[in-house]
């Protein structure tokens, strides 16, 4: 049975809102953070909660499933409080945290991480090109595309920079894009001020689009669910 399954949009210790995507639950109206066991085991795929930790200009986006936590990107320095935070809401904290993943080495996205290390004890990952670019006092484990990081898809997206990533969700049509689309004035590729490879970059949209989307979560501007694909269709044949 088609149902809702939540996305909590979070700032500091705050629920800015609530956005719904698919998913099988018994129940229609909205659910209240479970830190119940999932139906499959910690480190598969299906299931979870993806939450946004707004940190003003840009987003780190956690997956809370049963116990287990991942994090996809940390923002810049000094955010390491409002992802606690945002944890916290999740009905979660940093030890429940084992996988880090960074789309990409800017440090806007990566930048949080000398803050959040001393809390957690995780794996960490970002892409192989942009790994030499990360400071990072934990080793980090290049990803490339097709890899899988705790049920996620991680897709090869190049372009913004050469080793950028971004991570897909088949059990509920989830794609995290970090830098390769922004939402900041409709659906829109990498910012071309900040792109290394504008060529590159239009072929990861296109690339993105042929994937099964519900609901985007960029790294810049508000996630995306109603038309998700269709937009990104749409964005991709304008290249």
């Amino acid at each position: 049975m088609l149902t809702r399954r939540q996305l909590l949009f979070s700032a500091g210790s705050g629920v800015l809102g609530v956005a719904v995507f698919s998913g099988c639950s018994s129940a229609d109206s909205p659910q209240a953070p479970s830190t119940a066991p999932p139906p499959s085991p910690a480190g598969g795929g299906g299931g979870g909660d993806w939450r946004r930790v707004n940190l003003s200009f840009v987003s780190a986006y956690l997956l809370v499933r049963g116990g287990e936590v991942a994090i996809v990107d940390l923002g810049t320095a000094g955010s390491a409080a409002a992802i606690g935070d945002g944890l916290k809401a999740a009905g979660s904290g940093w030890a429940a945290v084992k996988h880090v993943i960074l789309t990409h080495k800017h440090g806007d996205h990566a930048g949080g991480l000398g803050g959040v290390q001393p809390q957690v004890k995780a794996t960490w990952y970002a892409g192989e090109a942009d790994v030499s670019g990360i400071t990072s006092e934990t080793a980090l484990k290049p990803v490339k595309d097709g890899d899988e990081v705790f049920g996620l898809q991680i897709i090869g997206t190049p372009g913004h920079t050469a080793g950028h990533v971004s991570v897909f969700d088949p059990s509920t049509g989830t794609l995290v894009a970090g830098d390769a689309l922004r939402t900041t004035d409709g659906l829109a590729g990498s910012d071309p001020q900040y792109t290394a490879d504008a060529a590159q970059a239009a072929a990861s949209i296109k690339r993105l689009a042929a994937l099964d989307v519900k609901t985007i979560l960029p790294g810049h501007g508000d996630p995306l669910s109603s038309g998700a694909a269709d937009q990104l269709r749409k964005l991709a044949a304008s290249l």
